[in-house]
């Protein structure tokens, strides 16, 4: 199994998973090979699948799941998922992200969703509440943008945002999208062709609130492609950020105060799917057959559990959300609980081919409106002509 997990902590978690479906069956053995961040992984895994030496399993985000199956790289699910008890475990939220072309090319391994993480501390001071909708968020961002110490200079803003057309970029930015009710295709389709970008009126809307919060001057721009950085909220330099559950135990260990908060609603509540699925390469049937037992384990009440107590990961399967040890955990750490209550609300990127070029696209739009350069409207249009250039 090739797998990307970190922070390093929790690969130790899946390490201990991993062995302890070792001893449990003696005929399969799994080996869980870290190799590299996503964008590190892609060329290895193109060249594994050309060179006809792919792994049996693979750790990796949905989106890739329509350019696997265009290259016939994988092995469909649907029979194997239909015969096994497990399938009803499963988040239905979560289908989305494994079906293409009315098949069943992979399998949920974790996943999470974007909030926006807070410091209480700054909200008290500033006396303001939690925000609900956009208008709300929007005003409470100004008055958490504050001079602190009388110095004339504005030292602590309300918001972070990430610049750049990276992948994090859009994760966070479709929320907003979605929640100003747009959708990123016409209809049921399940083609790049049918991205609608340009006259998307919730695209619009997410991008004039984006832009609103910069020329209010109450959000600053993140790093370069950076915008997963927390330091400038642990430090208060900022008071809210987008991210999602896979920060808590960086924030529990950092002890600062911290909140979270469903995504401000525009007209509908709304939010990205995170994490990633396994997919099961074409090999020989008796390593299919092996690959898909360690599936059906990774997708139990028991692996579960225990990868959300040990990483901050949300469980794909009901039953470990209702299981008594994650509950109690969740009981202790309130900031799971709007991811879980969240998890409803949430929609996947879409997993066909040529997703990668729908959100460098994307990115580009949100990244000019931010710098200043563009209107929404007129980066919308833009990245509108060019996907019609490269799909049409």
């Amino acid at each position: 199994m090739w797998q990307g997990v970190n922070p390093p902590p929790n690969r130790d978690v899946l390490q201990k998973l991993v062995d302890k479906f070792n001893k449990t069956h003696p005929d399969i053995q799994v080996e869980s090979l870290y190799v590299g961040q996503q964008d590190q992984q892609m060329p290895k895994i193109l060249a594994a699948v050309v060179g006809n030496a792919p792994p049996d399993l693979l750790w990796y985000n949905p989106t890739i799941g329509g350019q696997l199956v265009e290259l016939n790289a994988l092995i469909p699910l649907d029979e194997y998922l239909n015969k096994s008890p497990v399938k009803a475990e499963i988040d239905p939220t979560l289908f989305e992200s494994m079906e293409y072309k009315q098949k069943i090319w992979s399998v949920p391994f974790a996943t999470n969703n974007v909030g926006v993480f807070y410091r209480p501390s700054l909200f008290k001071a500033a006396g303001v509440q939690v925000p609900n909708t956009w208008e709300e968020f929007r005003q409470v961002a100004k008055k958490l943008t504050r001079d602190t110490n009388n110095d004339g200079q504005i030292d602590q803003h309300g918001m972070v945002l990430p610049l750049g057309k990276g992948e994090f970029t859009v994760f966070t930015w479709l929320p907003f999208m979605w929640s100003g009710a747009g959708d990123l295709i016409n209809g049921k389709s399940q083609v790049a062709g049918a991205v609608n970008l340009a006259n998307n009126k919730g695209a619009i809307s997410a991008l004039e609130l984006w832009r609103n919060l910069i020329t209010d001057g109450s959000a600053v721009l993140s790093g370069p492609e950076r915008g997963y950085e927390t330091d400038a909220l642990v430090a208060g330099k900022v008071a809210m950020q987008l991210t999602g559950p896979w920060t808590l135990g960086e924030f529990q260990a950092k002890g600062i105060d911290f909140g979270v908060f469903p995504i401000p609603v525009g007209q509908r509540p709304a939010t990205s799917i995170g994490g990633e699925n396994l997919f099961l390469f074409k090999t020989a049937p008796e390593r299919e057959k092996a690959a898909f037992k360690f599936a059906e384990y990774a997708l139990s009440e028991e692996f579960q559990t225990e990868l959300a107590l040990g990483t901050g990961y949300l469980p794909i399967n009901i039953k470990s959300r209702q299981n008594p040890k994650y509950l109690e955990f969740a009981q202790k750490q309130p900031a799971v609980k709007i991811f879980l209550d969240q998890a409803k609300y949430g929609r996947s990127r879409p997993i066909f081919p040529g997703y990668n070029r729908v959100s460098e696209n994307i990115g580009r739009a949100v990244e000019s409106v931010l710098l200043g350069k563009t209107s929404p409207t007129e980066a919308l249009k833009q990245s509108q002509q060019r996907l019609d250039l490269i799909f049409n």
